[in-house]
């Protein structure tokens, strides 16, 4: 076994809004990471992002004790997206994401859009965020830490 270090694993979370789906996955990565104490770089953006993160969203996340009123979607770059091991799209068309400006792994978890919705769907988008999220650092964990 070698005594190099691994880089610390980079996860993005990209939408195209960057202002739902992807801003509650980067909420539960930073919980996931500090609650395991885990090195993990975590970025997030969009390809065409809105002005503030919706409403809806933000009501959802207060409910679990996370505040994304103060957070500002903003837009990914192809230089922050480069060194990452996995790249998370949401099910939106991020189409403006290239998969060849990174070199890891792509995944598209096809969720609905937040936006909009009453806020019992708005939740269940929430908590199915949250598990894939937890499953997510599970490997990027054990593969990292082996």
């Amino acid at each position: 076994m070698s005594d190099t270090p691994r880089p610390v694993p980079r996860i993005a979370f990209v939408c195209v809004q960057n202002a739902g789906r992807s801003q509650m996955a980067t909420a539960f990565a930073e919980r996931e990471r500090d609650a395991r104490d885990f090195d993990v770089e975590i970025v997030t953006g969009g390809t065409d992002p809105a002005d503030r993160v919706h409403e809806e969203v933000a009501g959802a996340m207060a409910e679990l004790d996370f505040d994304l009123a103060e957070r500002t979607p903003r837009e990914i770059t192809a230089e922050e997206l480069r060194n990452c091991r996995y790249v998370v799209t949401m099910g939106c068309s991020a189409a403006d994401a290239c998969p060849a400006t990174w070199s890891g792994e792509n995944r598209d978890w096809g969720l609905d859009d937040p936006d909009g919705r009453a806020p019992e769907e708005v939740r269940r988008i929430r908590d199915e965020i949250a598990a894939r999220v937890r499953e997510l650092f599970d490997e990027v964990e054990a593969e990292h830490r082996n």
